[in-house]
C-alpha cells in the first residue's frame, strides 16, 4: 500500500518514479510500499518486522542512523509550538550575566519548573548522548548533550524542538537506551505549563530579553497564536504520558469537519469532552515490540495505518497545527517520515546481563521457569526460544533465538483497568472523519481490553502494566490483592538502590529523594490507576523460576 502522503507522485511510464519517499536502492520504486500497513495485515508464525522495508544490510543501518536523528529533533517544520532557537536558548541561558533574564528565569522557575536549558533537561528527565558513542549525537550536538530537546529548520529559520527522544528514551543504570519508557516523562506537562505562560509573555519583552529578529518574532508569535488550540493535561503520576487527552482535548478546541479546522470561539469555549475530567493515562509505549504488531497503542485501537504517521497527525493535532499546513510537509518529506519508521521498527530490546553485570542469571531457574511460561503466559504473549535448547552455552545460551507472537495484533480484556481503553471513544470517530487519517489508511476503533505486549526487555520496563501500577515482576504475578495500593517511582540511576533485582522493578523501600516530589506517588486507589486483573495462578516457586526466565527475554 503506498501512501500518498509518501508519495508526492509516483507515475508509471517507462519507470517508476518515488518522489520525496525512501528509495535507498535507487530501483524507482518507494521502500514503504513493501510494508503492508492494511487491517489484515497478518506476520508469519517465528517473523518480525524490524527491517520494516526489507532494506539491505547496509541501508538499514544507514536509515537507522537517519531515522535516530529525526527522533532527536522532532523534524516537522510547520509543527505548531515550535519557537525560535537561538533565541529561545538565549532566553534560558546557563550563568546569564543580563540581569533582565536573571528575573525573567526566576519567575520561569517558579511557573514552568525551569529556569535554563540544563534545569528544562532535568526536569524533563532526558537522557544524555552518551561518551562511548553508541548513540551518536546528530549534528550540532555532542555528547552529554539531552536526547529530546533539538532543532529543527523552518522557514523561519532554525527551531527549538521537544522531540520524540522526550518519552521514548530514558537512562538505565548510567546507560541511555533508545526505545525505552522514559519512566521520568514531563512532556506532556511541558505543553501544559507553556501553554499558559507564553500567551501572556508578551512578543515585545521577549524581543527585549534576547535580541530576537523580526523572522524569529514571526515564529514566537505564530507559537503564542496556536497555543489557544492546545488543550494539555499534567499526568496522574510522573512518566505516564496524557498524549491520548491532549489529541482530544485540542479536537475540542477545533471544528468538527473533515480538517479539524481551528476556530476562535472553540479555542475560548471547548465543546465537552470526557476526557475533560477522564484518566486516560498511560506509559509512553516502547518501541523494539512494534516489531510484532500489526496493530498500535497498548489497547489496539489502531487497527491500520503506518503508526508513525498517525504519531505525527496526532501530535501536530496536540500541537496546534493547521492539517493543511502538516499535509503539505507531509507530502515534501516523507524520506523523513520513512527514515523514522525503519528506526522505530529497528530498535533493539535491552538485555539483562549487558546492564547488570553483577546480578548473575540463574540459567537452571530460568530454564524451569520457561516451562511455567509455556504453560501460563505463552498463550497471550508468545513462545520465546531460547539458545539453551539449540545447545550452546555461556551468553549464548541466554540469547531468544526466535519470537511467535500472534499472527494478528488483538486486545484482551484481563480485567486490568479500563479507563486508557475507555477514553479512545472520545475521539475515535473524529479522528476516522479526518481527510489525512482517511490519507494513511488509519482506522481507530475502540477496544475492549489492552494488547497483550511481547516481552523483549520486559525487566526493564518497570513499574508494569499500561498505566505503571504495578512496581515489580514479584507484585504483578500475585494476587491483585496483595499487591501494594501504593508506591513510589523514581529514575533507574544506581542497581543498588533504585531497583530491586530479586524481585525486578521498583524497590520496596525507594530512596529519600523520590519521596520528595508528590507527582512520584503512585496511588492505584484513584482513577486510571487501578492495579487490578492480569492474575496469574502461580505458587512462589515457579513464580520465582518465571522470573528468571523473564530476565533473559
Amino acid at each position: 500500500m503506498v501512501s500518498v502522503l509518501i508519495l508526492a507522485a509516483c507515475e508509471v511510464h517507462d519507470a517508476v518514479v518515488c518522489a520525496n519517499g525512501l528509495d535507498a536502492n535507487g530501483d524507482g520504486w518507494c521502500d514503504a510500499d513493501s510494508a503492508d500497513w492494511s487491517e489484515d495485515a497478518a506476520l508469519e508464525p517465528g517473523t518480525d518486522r524490524h527491517n520494516i522495508y526489507a532494506l539491505d544490510e547496509e541501508a538499514l543501518a544507514e536509515v537507522t542512523a537517519a531515522g535516530l536523528g529525526h527522533a532527536s529533533a522532532w523534524p516537522v517544520g510547520v509543527s505548531g509550538l515550535l519557537l525560535p532557537d537561538a533565541s529561545f536558548r538565549r532566553l534560558f541561558e546557563e550563568d546569564t550575566t543580563d540581569p533582565d533574564r536573571e528575573d525573567f528565569q526566576s519567575v520561569a522557575r517558579k511557573t514552568l519548573g525551569f529556569g535554563t536549558m540544563e534545569e528544562m533537561a532535568d526536569w524533563l528527565g532526558l537522557a544524555r548522548y552518551p561518551e562511548d558513542g553508541s548513540i551518536p549525537a546528530p549534528a550540532g550536538m555532542e555528547a552529554g548533550d539531552p536526547m529530546g530537546m533539538g532543532t529543527v529548520d523552518t522557514a523561519w529559520g532554525p527551531a527549538f524542538s521537544v522531540s520524540c527522544f522526550a518519552c521514548h528514551a530514558s537512562e538505565l543504570f548510567g546507560k541511555p537506551v533508545v526505545g525505552l519508557t522514559n519512566r521520568r516523562s514531563r512532556a506532556n506537562e511541558y505543553f501544559d505549563s507553556t501553554s499558559t505562560f507564553f500567551p501572556v509573555f508578551p512578543a515585545s519583552a521577549f524581543a527585549d530579553l534576547t535580541g530576537a529578529t523580526d523572522t524569529e518574532l514571526q515564529l514566537y508569535l505564530r507559537a503564542q497564536g496556536n497555543l489557544p488550540a492546545v488543550g494539555a493535561r499534567v499526568p496522574a503520576v510522573h512518566g505516564l504520558d496524557t498524549s491520548l487527552a491532549q489529541v482530544g482535548l485540542s479536537l475540542a478546541r477545533r471544528q468538527p469537519d473533515a480538517w479539524a479546522t481551528r476556530d476562535a470561539e472553540l479555542e475560548r469555549d471547548p465543546r465537552e469532552s470526557l476526557l475533560d475530567d477522564f484518566v486516560a493515562d498511560s506509559k509512553p509505549a516502547v518501541w523494539w515490540t512494534l516489531r510484532y504488531k500489526t496493530r498500535w497503542l497498548s489497547d489496539a485501537s489502531v487497527r491500520s495505518g503506518n503508526p508513525i504517521f498517525t504519531n505525527f497527525l496526532w501530535n501536530e493535532i496536540g500541537r496546534g497545527t493547521d492539517l493543511h499546513e502538516l499535509e503539505g510537509w507531509m507530502a515534501e518529506n516523507g524520506r523523513a517520515m520513512d527514515e523514522l519508521t525503519v528506526a522505530v521498527f529497528n530498535t533493539p530490546a535491552p538485555r539483562w546481563e549487558a546492564f547488570l553485570p553483577d546480578f548473575p542469571v540463574d540459567v537452571e531457574a530460568a530454564q524451569r521457569g520457561e516451562v511455567v511460561f509455556e504453560t501460563s503466559c505463552a498463550a497471550c504473549h508468545g513462545h520465546y526460544e531460547k539458545g539453551w535448547s539449540e545447545g550452546a552455552a555461556g551468553a549464548a545460551a541466554l540469547l531468544t533465538t526466535r519470537v511467535v507472537y500472534a499472527a494478528q495484533t488483538e486486545a484482551v480484556d484481563v480485567g486490568t483497568d479500563p479507563q486508557r481503553a475507555a477514553g479512545m471513544a472520545d475521539f475515535a470517530e473524529a479522528l476516522n472523519g479526518l481527510v489525512l487519517s482517511a490519507r494513511m489508511g488509519t482506522r481507530v476503533a475502540v477496544s475492549t481490553g489492552y494488547a497483550p505486549p511481547p516481552l523483549d526487555g520486559i525487566w526493564s520496563r518497570f513499574p508494569y502494566l499500561h498505566n505503571g501500577s504495578v512496581p515489580t515482576l514479584c507484585d504483578l504475578l500475585r494476587p491483585a490483592a496483595e499487591r501494594p495500593p501504593s508506591f513510589t517511582v523514581g529514575p533507574a540511576d544506581d542497581p543498588e538502590t533504585d531497583f530491586d533485582g530479586a524481585c525486578v522493578g521498583l524497590p520496596a523501600t525507594p530512596p529519600a529523594a523520590w519521596t520528595e516530589d508528590p507527582a512520584n506517588l503512585v496511588d492505584t486507589t484513584l482513577p486510571g490507576l487501578g492495579n487490578g486483573g492480569h492474575e496469574i495462578a502461580v505458587d512462589e516457586l515457579d513464580r520465582r523460576d518465571l522470573i528468571e526466565f523473564l530476565k533473559t527475554l
